[in-house]
């Protein structure tokens, strides 16, 4: 039988998402990626509505831009101070291109600007250690893919060794799989757990060296290099922080509380200033079954049922109802640190952090030398987190430095964010349109949760903070936003930005309504928002912020705002996701659930921040049928963009592929050269001619 003889299946019989989603939205991606959370009740069942009520914060939003400083500001960017130009004074751009036309979703082809060009850097699949290790779908083993790129490929950098001349490291999450697209039917059960010991491969982490022959070159990777690196849920991590040893954290597996195997759901990240590698654990719940019963379970989606990819079959660990594993589940959604220039050190889990479905997070320095580190809760009415460490940055280029800066994620304080408007609340209409004063503005607090090892949560223990972390939110009075995915430092301002992906269920019956940070109602097509640190200090406890954009198609969203541009000079865009910067400071947004609400594909878009273009949203790239953008790096000195392509084809199946990217060759074919009639996720690099 050829690979084409053999039957379609679907993944299951009914997916719980079929028909509630919206627009080309995928049931198949709501089911995988975040095991149906739109489909099961809001775990944040908590009465907090601070943001219209709470009494005005002393520090007035007036003050808080005064300190921000309008001409120049000394921002700590990488332990060197930096003056940062006014902000009136804009740049030309490095990375010129004229705005793509928006791909209508069913295109299967990557759409990059006139003048550049595409080719995948890695695709699942590819080798990492041997060129023996050849991919192919129907002769795929778990030991073959612990020796491959994985799947799903979400963040990635592309970081620089200089002193290793024109070499680096990429790496990259792999944050799901789906199983109905990669491997032909079982044929039999133990089949089945082949497939599933395969698919638990393709999860983790990559790490993969680079070469090239010259600046502004494309990248290629070397199949048995020494930093190659393959990290999955079989690894060994090492827990650090408070929580570290905690009976919350232990198991009969590992008694001590310590020690852990594996890291799943991965998503978003970041890279230090001392050049390793944070990604977050995000969508843990779907891999558990549990007893469902506890509050901390259900505020974190766990609860008694059959997951998807039925890992408890194979591995008792997974099934937390066993005797002995109770504690598993609590042993996933931290933010995990890789250093990808030592590939024999083990992996750390911060549990200073908290946990939470973490979407990645990125580290700032502060003025007095502490980093902070922010980091978003993605679920429907969660909250945003900062971290701050205790001991301060080390900018020597030493050994101990690094060593040092390497632990700074372990002890500190942990903060959750309470927004407060300016206007009053009957402007705030939950339709999207602008209160009286012209913006969605105001103020905000960091609430402490654990400060210098100690809670400040009243009836919760430290340990309890960061494992229960949501609960323990919950008690404080944070703002409810709607799913905050990546948050990013601006190195050359230092203001955060933070995309708020969506949330329909916003202002529904029982739910909370329209609030001054999270203005509309149903919220299909998500906003960013911009923070700026009172005295422009990372490390400080309040903050002014503003919305930069509420995204949508001008020509169908009236309440689409773009900074105050002229809507109708901008690229639509819909449900940002990951946020980058390039050289200049300039916002770049990859989005993912665009199809499902205006009917493109998702891209990448360029936004400056500053003078009179400041909010003029402007199309890169489309990426091809049924995929996200995710993980956008931006080169501009060398001409050069990245973005990781993650489940194209997504609701096909073995026997009805939807996407041939990126080889493009029959369907479900294997060919000589190793390219495969079928979707492959991959990291794309795209080039100026």
């Amino acid at each position: 039988m050829t690979l084409t003889d053999r039957p379609a299946r679907r993944l299951l019989p009914l997916l719980p998402m079929t028909g509630h989603t919206t627009g080309k939205r995928s049931a198949v991606t709501c089911h995988l990626k975040c095991a149906d959370a739109c489909f099961h009740p809001v775990p944040n069942t908590s009465e907090n509505d601070y943001f219209r009520d709470i009494a005005a914060i002393a520090l007035s939003r007036r003050s808080l831009l005064i300190g921000a400083g309008v001409g120049a500001a000394a921002i700590v960017v990488g332990g060197q101070v930096t003056d940062v130009p006014s902000a009136a004074a804009a740049q030309s751009s490095t990375l010129p291109f004229t705005p793509i036309t928006p791909v209508p979703a069913s295109v299967d082809a990557v759409t990059v600007p006139q003048g550049y060009q595409w080719a995948p850097l890695i695709r699942w699949g590819d080798p990492l250690f041997s060129k023996k290790d050849v991919f192919s779908p129907e002769a795929q083993t778990a030991e073959l893919q612990a020796r491959q790129f994985g799947y799903n490929n979400d963040y990635l950098d592309i970081i620089e060794v200089p002193w290793l001349g024109l070499l680096g490291v990429l790496v990259a999450n792999h944050e799901y799989t789906n199983e109905g697209i990669m491997f032909p039917p079982a044929a039999d059960e133990a089949q089945a757990d082949e497939q599933r010991r395969i698919a638990m491969a393709a999860h983790g982490m990559s790490v993969v060296q680079l070469y090239r022959t010259g600046r502004s070159k494309a990248w290629k990777y070397k199949v048995g290099a020494k930093l190659n690196r393959r990290i999955t849920v079989a690894t060994e991590f090492e827990f650090t922080g408070p929580a570290a040893g905690s009976p919350l954290l232990r198991t009969k597996d590992d008694r001590s509380g310590t020690r852990v195997l594996g890291t799943l759901g991965n998503c978003a990240g970041g890279t230090t200033p001392w050049g390793t590698v944070l990604s977050g654990e995000e969508n843990f719940n779907g891999y558990f079954r549990t007893a469902g019963t506890s509050d901390a379970e259900k505020r974190y989606g766990l609860g008694n049922a059959p997951t998807a990819r039925g890992w408890e079959k194979i591995e008792p660990r997974f099934d937390a109802t066993n005797p002995g594993y109770e504690n598993e589940p609590n042993r996933f959604g931290w933010v995990v640190e890789v250093d990808p220039l030592a590939p024999n050190e083990p992996p750390v889990k911060h549990t200073m952090l908290g946990r939470l479905k973490h979407e990645g997070a990125n580290v700032i320095i502060g003025k007095t030398g502490h980093v902070a580190a922010y980091t978003g809760d993605d679920e429907r009415f969660d909250y945003l987190y900062k971290f701050v460490s205790k001991e301060k940055y080390d900018p020597r280029p030493r050994l101990n430095a690094r060593w040092h800066n390497k632990r700074l994620l372990r002890e500190g304080s942990l903060y959750v964010a309470r927004f407060t408007g300016d206007s009053p609340s009957g402007e705030i209409t939950g339709t999207g349109n602008l209160p009286a004063d012209g913006a969605f503005d105001g103020s905000g607090e960091w609430i402490p949760l654990v400060v210098d090892g100690e809670s400040r949560v009243p009836g919760f223990a430290v340990d309890e903070v960061l494992v229960h972390t949501r609960l323990a939110a919950d008690a404080v009075g944070a703002t409810k936003m709607d799913r905050c995915e990546d948050v990013q430092p601006n190195p050359k301002t230092g203001r955060i930005y933070v995309a708020c992906t969506n949330n329909s269920d916003r202002g529904k019956p029982g739910k909370e309504g329209a609030t001054e940070a999270n203005p509309r109602n149903a919220n299909r097509d998500g906003h960013v928002l911009e923070i700026v640190e009172a005295g422009d200090d990372a490390t400080a406890t309040r903050f002014a912020w503003n919305i930069l954009l509420l995204c949508g198609d001008p020509k169908t969203n009236p309440s689409a705002y773009f900074a105050g541009f002229p809507a109708e000079k901008v690229s639509p865009i819909s449900c940002p996701d990951n946020l980058a910067f390039d050289s200049e400071g300039t916002l770049w947004i990859s989005t993912d659930g665009a199809p499902g609400t205006i009917g493109y594909g998702d891209g990448l878009f360029k936004v400056p921040l500053e003078g009179p273009e400041r909010g003029r949203v402007q199309q890169f790239l489309s990426v091809p049928r049924e995929a996200e953008t995710c993980g956008p790096v931006i080169k501009d000195e060398d001409g050069m963009v990245f973005v990781a392509v993650q489940h194209p084809g997504e609701d096909g199946a073995w026997g009805d592929q939807h996407s041939y990217f990126p080889d493009y060759v029959a369907p479900n074919q294997l060919t000589g050269d190793g390219k495969w009639g079928g979707p492959r996720p991959s990291v794309v690099q795209v080039w100026r001619s």
